[in-house]
């Protein structure tokens, strides 16, 4: 790995397994798109008032050139969120989608949208 990573635990004890799941996804997504400049990763957990299991908040943090990556995994969106390794995938996915689509705008494989507007 070779970006900067962060990784930030709120109201629960860090996991040496989840924080190594967490490594592998960024190592991931470094491999498919190799100009990211850094990655921060929030996990939270819920508050104990909840009355079903723990839904898990994720945030993730990416810094590419000429664009800041940010996404959102909010317990009240997926209640498959009660697995934490669920909802850092979900998570991870979407950054992943995000990344596509600012490799596809940097390669220049999708129209501007004046350019668009103009046919």
């Amino acid at each position: 790995m070779k970006l900067p990573l962060q990784i930030t635990w709120r109201d629960f004890e860090p996991s040496p397994a989840l924080e190594a799941d967490i490594r592998s996804h960024v190592e991931k997504l470094e491999l498919f798109y190799d100009r990211i400049m850094s990655c921060r990763v929030v996990v939270e957990a819920p508050h104990a008032h909840h009355h079903k299991g723990k839904l898990y908040r994720l945030h993730i943090d990416i810094k590419v050139p000429g664009r800041d990556i940010s996404v959102t995994r909010d317990p009240a969106e997926h209640h498959s969120h009660e697995d934490i390794y669920v909802a850092l995938r979900d998570a991870f996915d979407a950054a992943k989608r995000q990344l596509q689509d600012h490799a596809r705008i940097e390669r220049g494989d999708v129209k501007s949208l004046h350019k668009r507007e103009a046919t």
